[in-house]
């Protein structure tokens, strides 16, 4: 490594980063072990895997607990124009309604309005839980109007979780602030520990009033990087680190980035693909650079998850997103929109509202253990894939026509383990199928063997099983996880009796293109 500018005080007298992450992970069999176990404290994790501290701050966390983003919701708001590196991957347009990706908003917005669209939000939507800064540049190149807007929302909605995204340039000279403010959560993009591969994903950095390029410029950002995630692991702040995979480039290399992250301290890993249709403008988009199919994702988090527990449920949201993941509400409170609107924040209520959420909660948790039980005994070491179409709640109740996108669960006699999701464009155009989209969506879910539907028709219903996909709808409006293990009960006993064959399924295409927000 390259001798670098970067001062690194956390080197005297060091921190004990495993120390603190034992005493976290020490709980219910939640510990780590040596420099390769794995904290069980991921987005997987319940309330009976965490310590209490711990499961207060996940457990209404849409990016921090599968479990939760069926049920809760979140908000950014795009207070944050400015960016201090470039990456090969980002374009980052303003006045765009139609991409669904980091970096894009509709308007830009005040630390003040941003406190008035917050309230408007959570007023309308009482599951909203979380309100995060994340760009369209990076909050901590704008601190002054990212942490005024923390400060206006903890006085006016208090019981709104608060977190950032950054690059992590300069997060070091922020974390005192970050805890002052009660930001309880961060997430640093993190996509390399190499500065040579670093090079060929970022340009430029701009640092300490000047600008760095190539491996100098890698070398201070890795540095920087580092230093300030274990800086957040000393205060007991979450850091979740996103790292985006770009074939060729990082892929393999992401597996030391796991391990890197995972000794310092991070709660939790998030791999995503990268985005590069040409539309979008970036550098790798504009010189062909691909993004991972399916399976190449799924293959890098599975061997990641052997290290730390991995974060699969992420949409990549826009940078002023609002909702559930998986929607976005955002046309709905446009600052024209909420100056008319008269707002009245009922805390009381929003607190009983949840309390029902966590109620369904309970149920959905208790439907999927009376399933394992049915399912407990059963010899196969037969693995599938299963496709739902869902609108949250976790629960099967979306048709096939109106599917955004189908969330992904791997079926086996362990259970229904969430895998990822896949966006796709609408079949159902207003009364009649889009029979050009309808190959798109089938390529999007080639991998599983079943799509779980609240209704469909007859003739997506025919191609589907045509190319190998079992369309089923008997499960309508009923819990996702323990309708697909009952399902799933279903056909090893349908390979058993020699009705079905098993077959290994194909891979599946992500789509980039799809999932624009529409007013």
């Amino acid at each position: 490594m390259m001798d670098s500018p970067v001062n690194h005080p956390a080197h005297e007298g060091a921190v004990d980063i495993d120390g603190i992450m034992q005493q976290i992970a020490e709980h219910k069999g939640c510990g780590t072990e040596g420099g390769s176990g794995k904290a069980s404290c991921g987005s997987g994790a319940g309330q009976g895997d965490l310590p209490t501290e711990i499961w207060e701050k996940v457990k209404n966390h849409p990016c921090y607990s599968e479990e939760a983003h069926h049920h809760y919701a979140r908000m950014h708001v795009a207070v944050a124009p400015a960016c201090n590196i470039q990456c090969n991957y980002c374009n980052r347009k303003y006045d765009c309604a139609n991409e669904s990706r980091p970096g894009v908003v509709s308007e830009k917005l005040t630390p003040e309005a941003a406190s008035r669209k917050v309230l408007a939000v959570a007023s309308t939507i009482p599951q909203m839980t979380v309100l995060g800064i994340a760009g369209p540049g990076d909050p901590l190149a704008n601190p002054a109007k990212t942490f005024k807007t923390f400060e206006l929302i903890s006085e006016v909605a208090p019981d709104i979780k608060l977190c950032l995204s950054t690059n992590g340039l300069a997060l070091p000279d922020h974390v005192d602030t970050i805890e002052k403010f009660k930001v309880d959560h961060v997430t640093i993009t993190i996509n390399m520990v190499d500065p040579e591969i670093g090079a060929q994903i970022y340009p430029w950095i701009f640092w300490n009033h000047r600008r760095y390029t190539g491996v100098e410029a890698s070398q201070i950002l890795h540095e920087r990087q580092m230093l300030g995630l274990e800086m957040l692991t000393e205060r007991g702040i979450l850091a979740k680190i996103n790292s985006v995979m770009i074939p060729g480039v990082n892929d393999q290399h992401l597996v030391e980035v796991n391990k890197a992250v995972k000794s310092r301290g991070a709660f939790l890993h998030n791999i995503m693909p990268l985005i590069s249709a040409p539309e979008h403008g970036t550098v790798f988009g504009l010189n062909g650079q691909r993004g991972p199919s399916a399976q190449e994702l799924k293959a890098l988090q599975d061997s990641c998850e052997g290290e730390m527990n991995m974060m699969r449920h992420c949409r990549q949201c826009r940078a002023d997103a609002v909702g559930l993941l998986g929607e976005d509400r955002s046309a709905e409170f446009t600052t024209e929109k909420i100056m008319d609107m008269e707002i009245a924040y009922d805390s009381a209520g929003r607190k009983a509202y949840q309390e029902k959420v966590e109620e369904e909660r309970a149920a959905k948790v208790a439907a999927r253990s009376e399933e394992l039980e049915a399912l407990a005994g059963t010899a196969s070491d037969i693995t599938v894939l299963a496709a739902v179409a869902t609108k949250g709640s976790g629960l099967i109740n979306e048709h096939f026509g109106h599917a955004k996108e189908f969330q992904i669960y791997e079926l086996s006699t362990a259970g229904a383990k969430f895998v990822g999701h896949r966006r796709v464009d609408l079949y159902c155009q207003g009364g009649y199928g889009d029979e050009d989209a309808l190959p798109t969506v089938i390529r999007a879910i080639n991998d599983c063997h079943a799509v779980f539907v609240s209704k469909i028709g007859g003739c997506p219903k025919a191609e589907l099983t045509a190319a190998g996909i079992e369309p089923v709808d008997e499960y309508a409006h009923g819990f996702i996880e323990k309708s697909a293990l009952k399902w799933f009960r279903t056909y090893l006993e349908r390979v058993a009796s020699g009705e079905v064959e098993h077959t290994r399924h194909g891979d599946a295409s992500i789509r980039q293109g799809a999932l624009i927000n529409v007013a």
